[in-house]
């Protein structure tokens, strides 16, 4: 099979998704179609020459989905002039639509059916409704992601302690790469009008304190009470009362955002005058029980490892999706992985999490660190809605 590498990547910062976020008046395609000129910018061969673009979408509905017409990527592909080549493809597979997307435009250049995708990820948060009816997904098992995790940390003996330091952690890192800048080399601010929207991730809490996390109430005992509780032990009838510990602060904050990479041949790296930067090296899907969806980035990433032949120790960075606190726990502590091998530069937790942007937002961040440190692996994971995983492995070759 053909080597694939990552050319470029670039993304959106987080706004808060509510009325009022630095994101929020932007529309989800202009956000596709800014990332789109930014990396012309920096190939102005791309727009001619890229063959495809792959956007995962959490849901397809409205603008969401390019409305009238329904496809979202050919659309802005057309707005931003790349008529020519970029045939332009949105699925939507909730969150972990956007690495997806990027696993597949591998996929087609690792066999040979392409040589140059553009892919990536669309989270435009607060502009629409997220999910189906609940009579649709109750019979799954499915429940509220904030009982999910609750469930985990009650399963595997996570404290409240535990929760807060890791929420801690993440926010104290990602005010700290910001302020160094680890972010720049692949931040695009975005314009609204004639003004600049947002230039950073909204959410980041530089004076987070253990006291001040350690004041805040669990917020999923409502909904628990209120039958979500009895929803998991109807699955989990082992399972006897749920601790309910996770707060706002061991939560992720629901932003909006978009992402994209370029991927490519060798051949495609020199005709467009970009620099290999790291490699794809395996890549996975794994499925869980949707009532344990939050672990199922972590069974991607153990089955994306085995594929690369690789243990958890040969990896640098893992950049991954900080869906809750509980689930990152369990993940460091399952595959041995070190605080310092964990988000490096913070997290979800800290820096929000924008769904279907999220995949190639940390694939972005994981590139970024394995140039700055010169470390070799990286390791992308997202856990998406219904039990699904996705994972990818990164060689850095710059």
């Amino acid at each position: 099979m053909t080597d694939v590498y990552v050319l470029s990547t670039l993304r959106t910062p987080r706004g808060k998704a509510r009325p009022g976020g630095g994101l929020a008046e932007v529309p989800p395609g202009e956000l596709v179609r800014q990332l789109l000129n930014g990396l012309a910018e920096r190939s102005t061969a791309l727009p001619d020459t890229v063959e495809d673009l792959l956007l995962g979408c959490t849901v397809q509905v409205g603008e969401r989905a390019g409305e009238p017409g329904g496809d979202l990527a050919r659309i802005a592909a057309l707005v931003a002039g790349w008529c020519k080549p970029a045939a332009g493809r949105a699925a939507a597979q909730t969150c972990v639509s956007g690495i997806n997307a990027i696993n597949t435009a591998a996929a087609r250049i690792a066999f040979g059916s392409a040589s140059l995708v553009s892919a990536g990820g669309l989270g435009s948060v607060s502009r629409g409704p997220l999910w189906p009816e609940r009579q649709i997904v109750e019979p799954t098992g499915a429940v509220q992601l904030g009982v999910s995790a609750d469930l985990i940390a009650t399963v595997e003996g996570f404290d409240r302690e535990q929760l807060d330091a890791c929420a801690l952690r993440s926010q104290s890192r990602a005010a700290a790469a910001w302020a160094q800048g680890r972010f720049d080399g692949s931040l695009l601010p975005v314009r609204h009008g004639d003004e600049i929207a947002l230039d950073r991730d909204e959410t980041v809490r530089p004076g987070t304190t253990a006291g001040g996390l350690a004041a805040l109430r669990p917020v999923f005992a409502v909904p628990g009470a209120e039958g979500e509780d009895d929803l998991v032990r109807r699955h989990h009838p082992e399972v006897g009362e749920i601790r309910h510990l996770h707060t706002i602060g061991t939560s992720p904050a629901s932003t909006d955002g978009a992402g994209l990479a370029v991927l490519g041949d060798a051949a495609a790296a020199t005709a467009t005058g970009l620099r290999p930067r790291a490699r794809v090296v395996a890549s996975a899907t794994a499925t869980v029980e949707p009532i344990l969806t939050l672990t199922a980035g972590q069974a991607a990433v153990e089955k994306a490892l085995k594929r690369s032949g690789l243990s958890p120790g040969d990896v640098a960075v893992y950049e991954v999706a900080e869906a809750f606190a509980a689930p990152c726990l369990k993940f460091q502590r399952d595959l041995g992985v070190t605080d310092e091998q964990f988000n490096p530069n913070g997290g979800t937790i800290a820096m929000g999490h924008a769904f279907s942007a999220t995949g190639p937002i940390l694939l972005a961040s994981c590139v970024d660190e394995l140039e700055r440190t010169g470390e070799r692996y990286g390791v992308v994971a997202v856990a998406g809605a219904g039990g699904a995983g996705s994972a990818t492995v990164l060689e850095r070759v710059a």
